[in-house]
């Protein structure tokens, strides 16, 4: 998963008749599951407390607890050095 390859895709490289739903449940009994992380909007000069978060395979452990069961944002794209935050964020609340 570090590596950016999907449940689907993992599945279609295993032999015989893994299914994606096959690999997600071994992942998860695993314990392989992203971390929710923030990202530091003041460059750690001040404590930061934003609400612009990502997901990734290479955490420890969460930045912040999600409340409610959390929300999915569908097709907002990844964050890229200059890209616009402040836009993404506005456009999805």
């Amino acid at each position: 998963k570090k590596n950016g390859y999907s449940d689907a895709q993992l599945a279609m490289c295993l032999s015989g008749d893994i299914t994606e739903d096959d690999v997600r449940a071994k992942r998860k009994s695993f314990g392989i599951t992203p971390s929710t992380k923030q990202i530091d909007t003041l460059a750690a000069e001040y404590p930061a407390d934003t609400n612009y978060l990502y997901t990734t395979y290479h955490g420890m452990e969460d930045d912040v607890e999600s409340q409610n069961g959390g929300v999915m944002v569908l097709g907002s794209g990844a964050y890229r050095i200059g890209s616009s935050i402040e836009f993404d964020w506005c456009g999805v609340s």
